[in-house]
């Protein structure tokens, strides 16, 4: 099983001096991470999301934290992919260049970015995005199979042109595609790339959804593999905060949680700015319980159908507690079906103090347990 950490530099009550701190605060955390033993970092893309995710050039801060490390994998977790976010040809220009300046520890994630919010600030047609996400995984899967890369497909056409640098890894840095939704795990298997399934609905879900990727895989047929380098790879979100004081580690994360469902929220489902995530000192899960009822409560009266995955960023069942708490959590996930942990610990809430502790006890305690088994 692989470790990593996945950043989207949130920020609760932003201000400049506050943003500009919590980006050192997160190459603090990254460059950390490496000394505790995770295997990789991620960041993520997104643009315009006030308080849910300031981190709007992750090759920046990817390249920063590769330049400040020398073992740890650096991942994008995703990048934004529809034509007008990014040309497919000059993302695989970027990823190139870094992977080959870390030495070939690049990830390349796919994802659609599909807001309105984002979207609107760049031109991007939302109807298009999937299909967009899709072509440019082909042209960046195919961009170093000959000296110059030629691309007719149904929404770009590149004519002969070399793809200029070559990244260290052969064929390139492996392929990943962000799954929310059975179908996108199912798209993922089919095109020969890896899933980061970023639900917070938990092992049992986490169970459901491998059993959809798998039987994707075992249906897949090689003309739709976007490379020749197929990547299997199965990585799910675990929140987590973990200090020796198991009630104080449950109210910073299940706080920090509830802030990320509450910011989340607003760009995506029009709920109420995440002000009140801010306050401390409340009864942090009947706070989770209440705000997951305002939720179903919005979408009953807007009579928009109430799935599972309306309330499931407001589930409070993770990583919180102590060390032996986050080992029994990743033996679920492990069980579940998990080939690697992402650990969501900079939620807009939780101190710095608190994720650096997070990650001391994950490198001395949780990982070693798993490396051991």
């Amino acid at each position: 099983m692989k470790f990593s950490v996945i950043f989207e530099a949130q920020l609760a009550d932003p201000t400049i001096e506050r943003e500009h701190r919590l980006f050192h605060d997160c190459v603090e955390q990254a460059v950390l991470a490496e000394e505790m033993g995770f295997d990789r970092i991620w960041a993520v893309e997104h643009h315009s999301l006030k308080w849910y995710a300031h981190m709007s050039a992750p090759e920046i801060f990817l390249t920063w934290v590769a330049a400040r490390t020398s073992r740890i994998r650096v991942g994008h977790g995703v990048v934004c992919m529809p034509f007008n976010f990014n040309h497919p040809a000059r993302v695989a220009e970027r990823a190139a260049t870094l992977d080959l300046l870390s030495g070939g520890r690049l990830d390349l994630g796919a994802g659609r970015g599909g807001t309105v919010q984002e979207t609107s600030l760049c031109g991007v047609d939302r109807d298009r995005t999937t299909q967009e996400v899709e072509e440019a995984l082909r042209i960046i899967g195919r961009a170093w199979e000959k000296d110059e890369l030629e691309h007719h497909g149904p929404l770009l056409d590149i004519d002969p042109h070399p793809i200029l640098p070559r990244p260290a890894q052969t064929p390139h840095p492996p392929l990943f595609l962000a799954c929310s939704r059975t179908d996108t795990l199912r798209q993922a298997a089919r095109l020969g790339v890896g899933a980061l399934v970023m639900g917070f609905a938990g092992p049992e879900s986490i169970a459901e959804m491998r059993h959809a990727y798998d039987a994707a895989l075992a249906s897949r047929t090689p003309e739709h593999l976007v490379s020749s380098a197929v990547n299997d790879h199965f990585a799910v979100l675990c929140p987590t905060i973990v200090s020796d004081d198991r009630e104080a580690a449950r109210s910073i994360g299940i706080r920090g949680q509830r802030f990320f469902a509450q910011s989340i929220g607003h760009w995506y489902g029009g709920a109420g700015l995440p002000d009140e995530a801010v306050v401390e000192g409340a009864d942090e899960a009947a706070e989770m319980r209440r705000a997951a009822e305002q939720v179903v409560a919005r979408l009953n009266e807007q009579r928009i159908p109430v799935r599972p995955t309306a309330t499931a960023t407001f589930n409070a069942d993770h990583a919180y507690g102590t060390a032996a708490d986050a080992i029994a959590y990743v033996e679920r996930l492990r069980d579940a079906g998990a080939d690697e942990v992402m650990c969501l610990i900079q939620m807009g809430t939780v101190p710095q103090e608190a994720c650096v502790e997070t990650l001391r006890q994950w490198g001395e305690r949780v990982i070693p347990h798993f490396r051991g088994a």
